[in-house]
């Protein structure tokens, strides 16, 4: 058994029928949906058309975000329906980050996860989803894909399908008749500040309470939203559509209708948890690292390292804590785990690597050798996961095309051992000088920005596999994020202090060096989790 959907384009009239009764079968929020119809006009005046696609979850065979998921809040029943169990989520996020077809919202009611679940309700009784009794065209066919005398097995037996997104390898359930690619192609109709509901780019969702909050101050919602997002309203009043039949006058595709955007799901807070984690991490690993290359070291240094790294892997749980809609619940991702979701194993890999560095901080106090064997090399091995794991956890984010990068994961080892010089750096002017190896600093920081800036080349400079990941490159190094980058990440971050390392003799410049490398890695995470989250799934 294995149920699925097939979206007649032959039959859609664009009467949004379908988004009501799903909206009035669930008491889906306002600002959210679970269903809804994209339209797009095509063609070039007088021929001109437009093209109706309903949208939803796409129930796929290997769902993504069930993968991601820590804590099993999302799950694939027997016959094939991907549903959702919001007394587990937590509100993470990531789920709606792996969805490809922006099928997922956070609730605004429940701050839990929520989608098209099928109507399981309904399905377990005997009956079809809302969506397929409401619609006047019979242009929405449900059922079981796997009995043959069912409608929805004899029209994909006969008729010539599309799905949303095949390259992705989810193997969607969701099968359209006549799909039109400028429709199914999110990027094919760039996202402007005049189809419906696009006024709300900042204001739906995850965002809900802001905008409520900022409504009733009596600020204008619309400018607002519009500034946040980045872009300038120019609609002139005396003609609201002046720009539409522009479009279609020359001929290009144009977006009319669409639900509501996400905004940015992932933001400071998330930015700021992979830059303490690469200082905490690397903290660590440095001292570590130099005790097996030389068989000792002081400890003075372990010290150092530990406390720092346990200060800053601190920051870093509250920080994921902060960034959970759901913060109550973090522990279920302890208590409650999904062992195939990255998140779990980075929360695991923190606190055994917490654990780690107050063994060797015990070590130190009991003056036990033996404590602080064990504690070093239990520390090396957690520090070096949580340094990456975030790398593996963006890729199983199979939303964001640029995330899949496979270098992804030695851009954080190095950066995590950048930050772990940089601090040693910092630390001599403070009177905590790691004596034995101080002199080995600037060598360590040197070919850390060396072998930083590489792989920056190799990741923006190699050919992208998909439109979207190359979209992002663009927007890094020629776009949104070109100050961000070329002054913050590669002049700040690594230029001035590659000079100030070729040239200082003293501390006081090596520290400055050291600091502007941290700010440096700051930079360079905010444009690496913000950039990607600006290529529309829908």
């Amino acid at each position: 058994m294995k149920f699925g959907f097939i979206i007649d384009n032959r039959k859609c009239i664009g009467c949004h029928a379908c988004t009501v009764a799903c909206k009035s079968e669930h008491d889906v929020a306002v600002g959210v949906n679970r269903t809804w119809v994209k339209q797009v006009e095509k063609g070039q005046f007088p021929n001109t058309r437009r093209v109706f696609s309903v949208m939803r979850c796409n129930h796929c065979t290997d769902a993504p975000c069930v993968n991601i998921c820590p804590t099993q809040a999302l799950f694939t029943r027997e016959d094939g329906i991907v549903d959702f169990d919001s007394s587990r989520c937590i509100g993470c996020k990531s789920c709606i980050q792996a969805c490809p077809y922006d099928a997922l919202y956070i609730d605004p009611k429940t701050s839990t996860a929520a989608k098209c679940n099928y109507c399981a309700h309904r399905v377990d009784i005997g009956l079809e989803p809302a969506c397929v009794n409401v619609c006047p065209e019979h242009a929405i066919i449900s059922g079981d894909m796997d009995d043959f005398e069912s409608e929805i097995a004899q029209l994909l037996s006969r008729e010539q399908v599309t799905v949303r997104k095949s390259e992705k390898g989810t193997q969607p359930n969701v099968f359209y008749i006549n799909g039109d690619e400028a429709s199914l192609n999110p990027t094919a109709t760039s996202v402007s500040d005049q189809y419906m509901w696009s006024s709300q780019s900042q204001g739906v969702g995850h965002y809900a309470k802001f905008a409520e909050n900022k409504l009733a101050e009596g600020a204008d919602i619309v400018q607002m939203a519009a500034q946040l997002s980045g872009r300038e309203l120019n609609i002139a009043p005396e003609d609201p559509n002046k720009r539409s039949v522009e479009v279609i006058m020359q001929g290009k595709n144009k977006r009319v209708s669409d639900q509501p955007s996400k905004g940015l799901l992932w933001g400071k807070e998330v930015t700021a948890y992979v830059w303490t984690k690469a200082i905490a991490s690397g903290a660590f690993l440095i001292p570590f690292l130099s005790w097996l290359y030389t068989g000792g070291i002081n400890t003075h240094s372990l010290w150092v390292g530990c406390t720092v790294g346990i200060i800053f892997l601190t920051l870093t749980g509250l920080l994921l804590i902060k960034d959970l809609d759901q913060p109550t619940r973090f522990l279920y991702v302890l208590l409650r785990p999904h062992w195939n979701s990255w998140l779990v194993k980075g929360g695991y890999a923190i606190t055994l690597f917490g654990a780690a560095m107050s063994l060797v901080l015990l070590s130190i106090a009991l003056d036990s050798a033996l404590l602080r064997h064990i504690g070093l090399y239990m520390g090396g091995f957690f520090g070096l996961i949580t340094a990456v794991y975030t790398a593996f956890l963006f890729a199983q984010a199979k939303g964001r095309d640029f995330w899949q990068s496979p270098t992804l994961a030695l851009h954080m080892l190095i950066h995590s051992l950048l930050a772990g010089g940089a601090v040693f750096s910092i630390a001599t002017i403070v009177g905590l000088n790691p004596t034995g190896w101080s002199e080995t600093l600037p060598f360590i920081l040197s070919s850390g920005i060396i072998a930083n800036l590489a792989v920056l080349a190799l990741e923006l400079g190699m050919p992208h596999p998909t439109a979207d990941a190359q979209k992002v490159s663009k927007m890094i190094t020629h776009g949104a994020y070109k100050n961000y980058f070329w002054l913050g990440s590669i002049a700040i971050g690594n230029l001035v202090p590659l000079a100030l390392l070729i040239v200082a003799e003293g501390g006081v410049l090596r520290a400055v060096a050291g600091l502007l490398v941290l700010i440096g890695m700051y930079c360079t995470e905010h444009i690496w989790v913000e950039a990607p989250q600006r290529i529309p799934l829908a």
